[in-house]
Protein backbone atom coordinates (compact mmCIF):
# COMPACT_ATOMS: atom_id res chain seq x y z
CA UNK A 1 0.00 0.00 0.00
CA UNK A 2 0.94 3.61 -0.34
CA UNK A 3 -0.58 6.78 -0.26
CA UNK A 4 -1.86 9.73 -2.35
CA UNK A 5 -0.53 13.36 -1.67
CA UNK A 6 -3.18 13.61 1.03
CA UNK A 7 -2.48 10.61 3.23
CA UNK A 8 -5.37 8.42 1.23
CA UNK A 9 -4.22 4.96 1.11
CA UNK A 10 -4.44 2.94 -2.53
CA UNK A 11 -2.03 -0.46 -3.69
CA UNK A 12 0.97 0.86 -6.02
CA UNK A 13 -1.19 -0.90 -8.60
CA UNK A 14 -4.14 0.83 -8.45
CA UNK A 15 -5.04 2.62 -11.88
CA UNK A 16 -4.35 6.03 -12.32
CA UNK A 17 -8.71 6.87 -12.45
CA UNK A 18 -8.86 5.51 -9.09
CA UNK A 19 -6.24 6.88 -7.71
CA UNK A 20 -7.33 10.37 -8.86
CA UNK A 21 -10.67 9.85 -7.65
CA UNK A 22 -9.42 8.89 -4.39
CA UNK A 23 -7.36 12.12 -4.36
CA UNK A 24 -10.81 13.96 -5.80
CA UNK A 25 -12.40 12.49 -2.68
CA UNK A 26 -10.02 13.88 -0.46
CA UNK A 27 -9.67 17.34 -2.03
CA UNK A 28 -13.13 17.57 -1.64
CA UNK A 29 -13.04 16.71 2.11
CA UNK A 30 -10.22 19.18 2.81
CA UNK A 31 -12.64 21.82 0.90
CA UNK A 32 -15.71 21.16 3.15
CA UNK A 33 -13.68 20.24 6.46
CA UNK A 34 -15.02 22.80 8.85
CA UNK A 35 -17.54 25.73 8.93
CA UNK A 36 -15.23 28.09 8.54
CA UNK A 37 -14.18 26.99 5.65
CA UNK A 38 -17.65 26.84 3.85
CA UNK A 39 -17.98 30.80 5.13
CA UNK A 40 -16.78 31.75 1.38
CA UNK A 41 -17.54 29.55 -0.75
CA UNK A 42 -21.09 28.72 0.15
CA UNK A 43 -22.26 31.51 3.30
CA UNK A 44 -21.34 34.50 1.78
CA UNK A 45 -23.08 34.15 -1.75
CA UNK A 46 -26.04 33.08 -0.30
CA UNK A 47 -26.20 36.00 2.65
CA UNK A 48 -25.68 38.26 -0.57
CA UNK A 49 -28.63 36.60 -2.33
CA UNK A 50 -30.86 36.13 0.62
CA UNK A 51 -30.17 39.49 1.99
CA UNK A 52 -29.85 41.94 -0.95
CA UNK A 53 -33.02 40.10 -2.68
CA UNK A 54 -35.06 41.34 0.31
CA UNK A 55 -33.82 44.15 1.14
CA UNK A 56 -33.91 46.58 -1.98
CA UNK A 57 -31.16 48.69 -1.24
CA UNK A 58 -28.79 48.39 -4.56
CA UNK A 59 -29.06 49.66 -7.64
CA UNK A 60 -29.77 47.37 -10.36
CA UNK A 61 -30.75 49.11 -12.93
CA UNK A 62 -34.64 48.63 -13.03
CA UNK A 63 -34.17 44.66 -12.33
CA UNK A 64 -35.64 42.84 -9.92
CA UNK A 65 -32.89 42.62 -7.30
CA UNK A 66 -33.12 38.66 -7.05
CA UNK A 67 -33.12 38.51 -11.18
CA UNK A 68 -29.83 41.07 -10.80
CA UNK A 69 -28.32 39.17 -8.16
CA UNK A 70 -28.78 35.22 -9.39
CA UNK A 71 -25.89 35.22 -11.93
CA UNK A 72 -23.71 37.58 -9.57
CA UNK A 73 -23.97 35.19 -6.78
CA UNK A 74 -23.17 32.66 -9.00
CA UNK A 75 -20.02 34.30 -10.22
CA UNK A 76 -19.06 35.01 -6.51
CA UNK A 77 -19.85 31.27 -5.88
CA UNK A 78 -17.26 29.95 -8.69
CA UNK A 79 -14.64 32.29 -7.83
CA UNK A 80 -15.00 31.97 -3.70
CA UNK A 81 -14.20 28.18 -4.40
CA UNK A 82 -12.33 27.65 -7.75
CA UNK A 83 -9.61 31.05 -6.83
CA UNK A 84 -9.99 31.66 -3.37
CA UNK A 85 -10.36 28.12 -1.43
CA UNK A 86 -8.00 25.99 -3.94
CA UNK A 87 -5.71 28.82 -3.64
CA UNK A 88 -5.08 28.83 -0.34
CA UNK A 89 -5.40 24.75 -0.33
CA UNK A 90 -2.85 24.42 -2.40
CA UNK A 91 -0.59 26.90 -0.90
CA UNK A 92 -0.23 25.54 2.04
CA UNK A 93 0.03 21.92 0.64
CA UNK A 94 3.34 23.15 -1.25
CA UNK A 95 4.27 25.09 2.24
CA UNK A 96 4.20 21.48 3.91
CA UNK A 97 5.73 19.79 1.06
CA UNK A 98 2.51 17.75 0.18
CA UNK A 99 3.16 18.42 -3.00
CA UNK A 100 6.81 17.57 -3.43
CA UNK A 101 5.62 13.96 -1.86
CA UNK A 102 4.39 13.41 -4.95
CA UNK A 103 7.08 11.45 -6.32
CA UNK A 104 6.53 8.40 -3.98
CA UNK A 105 2.75 7.93 -4.67
CA UNK A 106 1.09 6.47 -7.71
CA UNK A 107 -0.32 9.69 -8.59
CA UNK A 108 1.09 11.85 -10.50
CA UNK A 109 1.38 15.74 -10.56
CA UNK A 110 -0.87 15.82 -13.43
CA UNK A 111 -3.64 13.63 -12.41
CA UNK A 112 -2.93 15.65 -8.71
CA UNK A 113 -4.40 18.81 -10.85
CA UNK A 114 -7.32 16.72 -12.06
CA UNK A 115 -8.32 15.56 -8.97
CA UNK A 116 -7.87 19.27 -7.71
CA UNK A 117 -10.42 20.16 -10.16
CA UNK A 118 -12.59 17.08 -9.85
CA UNK A 119 -13.21 18.30 -6.39
CA UNK A 120 -14.11 21.96 -7.21
CA UNK A 121 -16.77 20.69 -9.47
CA UNK A 122 -18.02 18.73 -7.05
CA UNK A 123 -18.71 21.52 -4.81
CA UNK A 124 -19.47 23.77 -6.97
CA UNK A 125 -22.38 21.60 -8.35
CA UNK A 126 -23.59 21.60 -4.88
CA UNK A 127 -23.52 25.47 -4.69
CA UNK A 128 -25.10 26.33 -7.78
CA UNK A 129 -28.37 23.88 -6.88
CA UNK A 130 -28.09 25.56 -3.22
CA UNK A 131 -28.16 28.81 -5.46
CA UNK A 132 -30.91 28.09 -7.67
CA UNK A 133 -33.30 26.54 -5.40
CA UNK A 134 -33.17 28.94 -3.02
CA UNK A 135 -33.67 31.57 -5.62
CA UNK A 136 -36.56 29.82 -7.11
CA UNK A 137 -38.14 28.55 -3.47
CA UNK A 138 -37.72 30.95 -1.44
CA UNK A 139 -37.33 33.97 -3.83
CA UNK A 140 -39.64 33.44 -6.52
CA UNK A 141 -37.04 33.78 -9.21
CA UNK A 142 -38.16 32.64 -12.38
CA UNK A 143 -35.18 31.96 -15.29
CA UNK A 144 -35.76 33.44 -18.64
CA UNK A 145 -34.02 30.77 -20.54
CA UNK A 146 -30.29 29.56 -20.11
CA UNK A 147 -30.90 26.37 -18.34
CA UNK A 148 -28.59 24.60 -20.74
CA UNK A 149 -26.15 27.50 -21.25
CA UNK A 150 -25.67 28.25 -17.64
CA UNK A 151 -24.37 25.05 -16.54
CA UNK A 152 -21.81 25.40 -18.97
CA UNK A 153 -20.69 28.92 -18.61
CA UNK A 154 -20.23 28.05 -14.42
CA UNK A 155 -17.71 25.43 -15.75
CA UNK A 156 -15.67 27.48 -17.80
CA UNK A 157 -15.69 30.09 -14.69
CA UNK A 158 -14.76 27.12 -12.43
CA UNK A 159 -11.63 26.03 -15.05
CA UNK A 160 -10.34 29.88 -15.29
CA UNK A 161 -10.70 30.66 -11.46
CA UNK A 162 -9.21 27.14 -10.63
CA UNK A 163 -6.14 27.64 -12.98
CA UNK A 164 -5.46 31.25 -11.93
CA UNK A 165 -6.02 30.01 -7.88
CA UNK A 166 -3.39 27.22 -8.74
CA UNK A 167 -1.15 29.73 -10.13
CA UNK A 168 -1.01 32.08 -7.62
CA UNK A 169 -0.48 28.75 -5.26
CA UNK A 170 2.35 27.62 -7.47
CA UNK A 171 4.18 31.20 -7.42
CA UNK A 172 3.42 33.30 -4.50
CA UNK A 173 4.81 31.65 -0.52
CA UNK A 174 1.45 30.79 1.46
CA UNK A 175 1.62 33.67 3.53
CA UNK A 176 0.80 35.70 0.53
CA UNK A 177 -0.94 33.47 -1.13
CA UNK A 178 -3.55 33.78 1.84
CA UNK A 179 -3.57 37.82 1.49
CA UNK A 180 -3.32 38.26 -1.66
CA UNK A 181 -6.76 35.46 -2.87
CA UNK A 182 -8.70 37.42 -0.19
CA UNK A 183 -7.85 41.00 -0.95
CA UNK A 184 -7.89 39.99 -4.63
CA UNK A 185 -11.70 38.45 -3.82
CA UNK A 186 -12.57 41.66 -2.16
CA UNK A 187 -11.82 44.22 -4.87
CA UNK A 188 -13.45 41.48 -7.36
CA UNK A 189 -16.81 41.76 -5.36
CA UNK A 190 -16.65 45.87 -5.66
CA UNK A 191 -15.60 46.51 -9.16
CA UNK A 192 -17.31 43.29 -11.50
CA UNK A 193 -20.72 44.55 -11.01
CA UNK A 194 -21.81 40.89 -8.80
CA UNK A 195 -23.99 42.84 -6.00
CA UNK A 196 -24.83 46.17 -7.57
CA UNK A 197 -25.06 47.41 -11.35
CA UNK A 198 -22.04 48.43 -12.37
CA UNK A 199 -22.67 52.34 -13.76
CA UNK A 200 -22.97 52.57 -10.22
CA UNK A 201 -19.08 53.08 -10.74
CA UNK A 202 -16.59 55.44 -12.53
CA UNK A 203 -16.51 54.44 -15.85
CA UNK A 204 -13.12 52.98 -16.05
CA UNK A 205 -13.54 50.83 -13.01
CA UNK A 206 -16.92 49.27 -14.34
CA UNK A 207 -15.12 48.98 -18.23
CA UNK A 208 -12.36 46.97 -15.99
CA UNK A 209 -14.79 44.69 -13.67
CA UNK A 210 -16.30 43.95 -17.12
CA UNK A 211 -12.57 42.33 -18.23
CA UNK A 212 -11.92 40.10 -15.17
CA UNK A 213 -13.11 37.00 -14.62
CA UNK A 214 -15.62 37.78 -12.06
CA UNK A 215 -17.21 40.50 -13.88
CA UNK A 216 -16.81 38.51 -17.49
CA UNK A 217 -18.34 35.04 -15.76
CA UNK A 218 -21.69 37.30 -14.19
CA UNK A 219 -22.14 38.84 -17.33
CA UNK A 220 -22.10 36.09 -19.85
CA UNK A 221 -24.86 34.50 -16.82
CA UNK A 222 -26.83 37.38 -17.28
CA UNK A 223 -27.09 36.99 -20.51
CA UNK A 224 -27.52 33.28 -20.75
CA UNK A 225 -30.42 33.27 -17.38
CA UNK A 226 -32.09 36.63 -19.51
CA UNK A 227 -32.59 34.55 -22.45
CA UNK A 228 -30.13 36.81 -24.41
CA UNK A 229 -28.43 33.38 -25.65
CA UNK A 230 -24.44 33.55 -25.31
CA UNK A 231 -22.92 36.94 -24.85
CA UNK A 232 -19.60 36.19 -27.07
CA UNK A 233 -17.27 38.93 -25.32
CA UNK A 234 -17.44 37.75 -21.89
CA UNK A 235 -17.55 34.39 -22.88
CA UNK A 236 -13.96 35.12 -24.59
CA UNK A 237 -12.86 37.51 -21.74
CA UNK A 238 -13.27 33.98 -19.22
CA UNK A 239 -11.50 31.72 -22.03
CA UNK A 240 -8.45 34.53 -22.73
CA UNK A 241 -7.60 34.34 -18.43
CA UNK A 242 -8.09 30.52 -18.45
CA UNK A 243 -5.49 30.36 -21.41
CA UNK A 244 -3.11 32.54 -20.01
CA UNK A 245 -3.22 31.16 -16.63
CA UNK A 246 -2.95 27.84 -18.16
CA UNK A 247 0.02 28.43 -19.87
CA UNK A 248 1.93 31.31 -17.28
CA UNK A 249 0.89 28.69 -14.32
CA UNK A 250 2.37 25.49 -16.85
CA UNK A 251 6.06 27.48 -16.64
CA UNK A 252 5.96 29.02 -12.91
CA UNK A 253 4.02 26.59 -11.07
CA UNK A 254 6.79 25.65 -7.91
CA UNK A 255 6.36 21.95 -6.48
CA UNK A 256 8.60 22.32 -3.84
CA UNK A 257 8.43 24.29 -0.99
Amino acid sequence: MTRTASGTEVPRTTPIVRATLAQAAMELRLLVRSAESLLVPLGIPLGVLVFFSVVDVLPTGGEAPVDFLVPGVLAISVVATGLVAVAIQTAFERKYAVLKRLGGTPLTRGAFLVAKGLSVAALLLVQTVLVVVVAVVGLGWQPGGGLLLAPLLVLLGALTSTALGLLLAGTLRAEATLAATNGLFLVLLVISGVTFEAEALPAPLAALGALLPMGALRNALDSALSGEGLAVEATLVLVAWGLVAVVVGSRRFRWEP
